[in-house]
C-alpha cells in the first residue's frame, strides 16, 4: 500500500470516529493545490546550465499544498531518489493534521525532488533548488506557502534560494 492509500485510509477512520460529514471528509482529502515541474539542470537565455561534469540532467520535482484555511501553508521540500507525488501528497495531509492538532495557524504542505544528493555537488544541488524555486516562485512567500528544509536538504540548501526568489 502507498503512502497516499495508507494517509487516506487512516484519516477516513478517523473521520467517521469523530462523525465528520462525508462531504467535509470529501474535501479535507483533497489537497487545494498540486505543482508538478520537469527541471532541467537548466535552460537560462537558450543556454543549459549543466552539471560540474558538463552533463545535462533532467529531475521531476513536486509541491503539494494540501491545506490553507488556518492561515499560510507550511512543509518540508525533500531530496530523495524516490520521492513521488503520492509521498508528497501524504506528507502534506500529515502536515495539516500536525498543525491542526498543535493549534498552529498554519497549513499543510510538502514538496520534493527525485534525486539522489549525495550524488549531486554542492553547486548542483544549489542550481537544482535554485530552478525549483523559480519554477513554483508563483506560489511561495511568507504569507502563502513557507517551504522548509527536509529530508536531504538543509537550511544551508533552501534558505539562500528562497530568500533570493522572495526578493524578485
Amino acid at each position: 500500500m502507498n503512502a497516499l492509500v495508507a494517509t487516506n485510509r487512516n484519516f477516513k477512520i478517523a473521520s467517521r470516529l469523530l462523525g465528520l460529514d462525508s462531504k467535509l471528509e470529501q474535501s479535507l482529502l483533497i489537497p487545494f493545490r498540486e505543482i508538478k515541474c520537469k527541471i532541467r539542470l537548466s535552460i537560462a537565455g537558450g543556454m543549459y546550465h549543466t552539471k560540474d561534469d558538463g552533463t545535462i540532467a533532467s529531475f521531476v520535482g513536486f509541491r503539494v499544498q494540501h491545506d490553507n484555511s488556518r492561515g499560510p501553508i507550511k512543509g518540508g521540500i525533500r531530496y530523495h531518489p524516490e520521492v513521488d507525488p503520492d509521498e508528497v501528497n501524504a506528507l502534506a495531509q500529515f502536515m495539516t493534521w500536525k498543525t491542526a492538532v498543535a493549534d498552529f495557524p498554519y497549513g499543510g504542505a510538502k514538496g520534493g525532488i527525485g534525486c539522489d544528493p549525495t550524488k549531486l555537488s554542492i553547486t548542483e544541488i544549489e542550481r537544482l533548488t535554485r530552478v525549483f524555486t523559480q519554477k513554483i516562485h508563483d506560489f511561495i512567500g511568507t504569507h502563502t506557502d513557507v517551504p522548509a528544509p527536509d529530508m536531504g536538504t538543509g537550511a544551508q540548501t533552501i534558505t539562500p534560494s528562497f530568500t533570493a526568489t522572495r526578493q524578485q
